[in-house]
């Protein structure tokens, strides 16, 4: 069964004027022969995203769009429409979002983080900006401290909300950033917390004791490449921290506390330094 809005594996089993004919069998597509990648024969298989075209047939096309029907995306608004707007998709086809599906009003050259998915009226595509309509709340299948990816979609009282492995929303506190996150941006975070009402909280940190020993090894090499001294110690601002090794200033008072017990370095208000005995080798 051809899926609408994915990509599709598909015979080729005809060439008409307008293009080739693609088939699962049981449905036939259309791909224009201007997106026909070349030496390709009738009965190869072929890798295509297929949707419907405003006249209602089935379309396919090898350029790669920007979503497909259950994705998260960060995409633009290019049109206005009857009740709606369009968001361009990066191919052929654009994708319908209705005013009900929209958080805030939507105008031509706003950028949205949208979920894609099937109208099941009549299977085309449409976005909508009500993310929490779409994100699982459920039986999540992430524990604390677990890598993952987030797509940053706005910022609140709190901080910034981030879609989590294109699956759940989650948030990650004001004042345990250290620069400023822009709606669109992908960024590699961690589980923090996840509450007992389903709610997670992000950081942009590793959680545990894995990450300080990773980062004992990091700010040593630092030291060195520096000739031994690096004016950053326990009075150093979180901004400084951060612009210099991308960690929290917790994180970094931990890490050259190690350092310190293991007779590694000294430490002073702006300053850790290399014991003499570790500067001459």
């Amino acid at each position: 069964m051809i899926a609408i809005g994915q990509y599709n594996d598909l015979r080729i089993i005809n060439k008409t004027e307008n293009g080739l004919i693609l088939t699962d069998g049981d449905k036939e597509v259309l791909l224009p022969y201007n997106l026909v990648p070349p030496n390709t024969e009738t009965g190869e298989n072929i890798n295509v995203f297929v949707y419907i075209h405003k006249d209602g047939s089935l379309l396919a096309t090898t350029k790669k769009p920007l979503a497909c029907v259950g994705d998260f995306a960060f995409l633009t608004v290019v049109d206005d429409g009857e009740n709606g707007v369009f968001m361009d998709l990066g191919i052929d086809k654009d994708v319908y979002v209705p005013e009900k599906e929209q958080k805030r009003p939507m105008f031509k050259g706003d950028k949205h983080v949208v979920y894609v998915f099937l109208d099941g009226s009549n299977d085309r595509m449409v976005a909508s900006s009500r993310l929490t309509n779409f994100v699982e709340e459920e039986a999540i299948d992430l524990d604390e401290g677990d890598e993952a990816s987030l797509l940053i979609v706005d910022k609140s009282d709190l901080g910034y909300n981030a879609i989590v492995d294109n699956k759940y929303i989650g948030l990650l506190y004001t004042n345990e950033l250290f620069d400023e996150l822009q709606p669109g941006e992908i960024r590699k975070g961690w589980i923090k917390k996840i509450r007992i009402d389903g709610k997670i909280d992000l950081s942009l940190q590793p959680m545990g004791y894995s990450h300080i020993l990773d980062n004992k090894d990091n700010v040593l090499d630092e030291l060195k490449a520096s000739g031994g001294i690096i004016a950053l110690g326990d009075k150093s601002s979180p901004d400084d921290i951060y612009d210099r090794f991308k960690i929290s200033k917790n994180a970094f008072k931990k890490i050259i506390g190690g350092l310190y017990k293991d007779r590694l370095i000294t430490i002073s208000d702006y300053e850790i330094k290399i014991f003499k005995d570790e500067e001459a080798e």
